[in-house]
């Protein structure tokens, strides 16, 4: 299957992920300057990122019945939520402020990505075609592209809420283009062939989904926040420099994710998954050892093509185990414990180098990321047939 033909099959999810993965790019390579901001320390800012995953975990629960009642307008209207939630950081000038605001971008953000992926599900179901890696790609060069120009702007010398401004700007273009067409559907029927003949859902399936995502998003979500303040402060680049880690994540994972398209369709989908995990796991732990800038990019790219596509491949392993009018419903409860690792993750790393320092801290998700490993083992032991 072409590449093309997969982006047109769904091309409301895919702009719509665009639009998550812009939004979390922008924050990304300004957490220094939010940091300082809002004069947090290392634990205060973990705390407060701690925040962000109240609103996600709500949005978590509620987007399979959400998407199902708002209908075609879902994506949209989450996108430009998501657009709104990301001008409310730079407003806040206060560490205790940051939490109400941080929660409310979570929740937005997070609806918006729960909602995408359960509609690349359906779709997937309908055109019995793998979706899910090229839709995610789009989320990974937003977030670069995102990542680039805030940190090109900052470079330049512009302030906070100015560089937001424009890429909130881009990012609603982006939005509007999640509008669905009349003949959308949430519903897939059921077939009476499906290898899963329970009419329930595979709550041993969804945990070990559960702790795969889990274990990824700690180790994306760790370099998209920390990686500038790693560049900048321990490894002595200047200011708008860090921005190169969330730019080199989000670039890589989007070739990743492209080329996971075609292997995921060859190689199988638990394989790519189990060396992801080992690639992700290599590259945090060479992050935490680098003593150079060109190595620590280096080593962010092996981290970016380790965790390109476990998340978008996991979704597919898990609809396996579920019949298709379960799917939503599935995803929907194995991301509500595997997202919070998206920013547990940061929340992790700061307390880490609070107590420690960023290089323990990046050590430590190297071995989480490696717990992939054994639970897709498990998954794929399992798989129905």
């Amino acid at each position: 299957m072409s590449i093309v033909k997969a982006v047109r099959l769904s091309r409301t999810p895919f702009a719509a992920l665009a639009t998550v993965g812009a939004v979390w790019g922008t924050f990304a390579a300004l957490v220094p300057t939010m940091k300082a901001q809002i004069g947090a320390s290392d634990g205060e800012l973990g705390l407060a990122l701690i925040s962000a995953a109240v609103g996600g975990m709500i949005s978590m629960y509620l987007a399979p019945k959400l998407v199902v009642k708002v209908g075609r307008y879902a994506l949209p209207l989450f996108a430009v939520l998501a657009v709104v939630g990301m001008l409310l950081p730079p407003l806040v000038h206060d560490l205790k402020m940051m939490y109400p605001a941080l929660v409310l971008m979570g929740l937005t953000v997070a609806m918006l990505d729960m909602s995408s992926n359960i509609r690349i599900s359906l779709l997937e179901e309908r055109h019995k075609l793998h979706l899910m890696n090229v839709n995610h790609a789009m989320f990974s060069f937003a977030f670069a592209g995102a990542a680039l120009i805030a940190g090109s702007l900052k470079l330049a010398g512009w302030e906070y809420p100015d560089i937001v401004k424009v890429n909130a700007g881009l990012t609603l273009i982006l939005a509007l283009c999640a509008i669905e067409g009349r003949g959308w559907s949430a519903h897939v029927e059921d077939d009476d062939d499906h290898p899963s003949a329970s009419t329930g859902l595979p709550w041993f399936a969804i945990g070990l989904t559960a702790l795969i995502l889990f274990a990824s998003f700690i180790g994306e979500n760790s370099v998209e926040a920390w990686s500038a303040l790693f560049l900048e402060r321990v490894l002595g680049g200047a200011p708008g420099e860090g921005s190169f880690g969330p730019f080199t994540l989000g670039l890589v994972m989007g070739v990743g994710r492209l080329a996971g398209q075609l292997i995921a369709e060859k190689a199988g989908e638990e394989r790519l998954v189990l060396w992801s995990g080992v690639l992700g796991a290599l590259g945090a732990l060479g992050l935490a050892l680098s003593q150079s800038l060109s190595f620590a990019v280096v080593s962010i790219g092996a981290i970016a093509l380790g965790m390109a596509v476990i998340v978008p491949t996991a979704n597919s392993i898990l609809a396996k185990f579920v019949r298709p009018s379960l799917r939503g419903l599935a995803i929907s409860r194995a991301w509500l414990f595997g997202f919070t690792g998206f920013f547990v993750g940061p929340s992790l790393i700061g307390f880490l180098s609070q107590a420690f320092d960023l290089r323990i801290a990046f050590g430590f998700v190297a071995v989480l990321i490696s717990l992939v490993v054994p639970a897709v083992m498990i998954l794929r032991a399992r798989q129905p047939r």
